[in-house]
């Protein structure tokens, strides 16, 4: 999805668990009809998880018959997203002849790279039978030596993800490792990406091998050490502890995380660089049209001025 300007997301819980070094309440912003987006990253106190660099959350929204999704075409650079729905459907269209409609559960990674521009629609069908909206879009942002890697898109339906399933949870491996099991996604960095369902009750492992970690709390709550955290919360954990969440109420979640990248990264817009002056010239690239179009489009969201 293109930036959308939003408050910076708020400190949550006073921290007393030992393993949490950072616990975020995302901000929400209506975009108009309804659509809201709850923001976790990036934070002033923290602009990364691994390499997640941006985190929204989208929904629950109801769209009426008629009414849908547009987001117009607009461009990326030094990054790779991640659309992932609970709910609903978006059709993808980028700069390299990808289209794609995408369902919930399944798996969708477009790397930028050295640029790629792409819009996100409201397929035909379900824009004239109205359909309700939830889900999840990340950033990930690509290491210095591979942000000029050329454009790519990777589409894996939820049948095609590894999936594990304990007597009270269920979880999903989207990206990377968990539970002992891979997902078939390459990624140019070390990082995971994983939905799990939780009955209330159930105890679901977090695992330590990863550098940098945090959970996503998407609806219910849920325990570690005797503290009780609530939908929508970012927490992000210290390197190394081995960590036990205890699902209070039927809880669904996000594990997420990584290697840390060599260093911050410069984000205006929808650009993400580790150097100013790409940025400054993915503007005026994107200004004077020199980025590909997207075919099927016939419009675009112009630079922010």
């Amino acid at each position: 999805m293109s930036w959308q300007p939003s408050n910076d997301p708020v400190l949550g819980d006073p921290m007393s668990c030992d393993a949490l070094d950072l616990v975020i309440v995302p901000r929400t912003r209506d975009l108009g009809d309804g659509f809201q987006v709850r923001r976790a990253l990036p934070h002033g106190k923290r602009q990364m998880v691994g390499p997640f660099i941006f985190f929204d959350h989208f929904g629950p929204v109801q769209f009426v018959s008629g009414k849908g999704m547009d987001v117009r075409p607009h461009p990326h650079i030094g990054l790779a997203t991640v659309t992932y729905l609970f709910d609903g459907s978006i059709m993808h269209r980028d700069s390299e002849g990808n289209v794609q409609e995408i369902a919930p559960g399944a798996m969708n990674l477009m790397t930028a790279g050295r640029g790629i521009a792409h819009s996100e629609r409201t397929p035909d069908a379900q824009r004239a039978s109205g359909q309700k909206m939830l889900g999840l879009q990340s950033w990930i942002a690509l290491p210095a030596g591979s942000e000029e890697i050329d454009p790519s898109f990777q589409h894996y339906g939820a049948g095609d993800l590894p999936m594990i399933s304990e007597r009270d949870f269920t979880a999903r491996v989207i990206a990377g490792s968990s539970f002992g099991i891979k997902s078939p996604v390459t990624m140019v960095s070390p990082w995971f990406y994983t939905e799990v369902t939780a009955a209330a009750g159930a105890s679901v492992p977090l695992d330590p091998d990863h550098e940098e970690r945090a959970i996503y709390i998407v609806d219910g709550e849920v325990e570690i050490a005797n503290e009780r955290y609530e939908a929508p919360r970012l927490l992000i954990f210290r390197p190394g502890d081995r960590i036990t969440v205890k699902a209070l109420k039927a809880t669904r979640m996000m594990f997420l995380g990584g290697d840390a990248l060599e260093g911050p990264r410069h984000v205006w817009w929808n650009f993400v660089s580790s150097s100013k002056e790409r940025i400054e010239q993915a503007k005026q690239d994107w200004k004077t049209g020199r980025f590909a179009a997207v075919p099927q489009e016939h419009e675009f969201i112009p630079l922010p001025e």
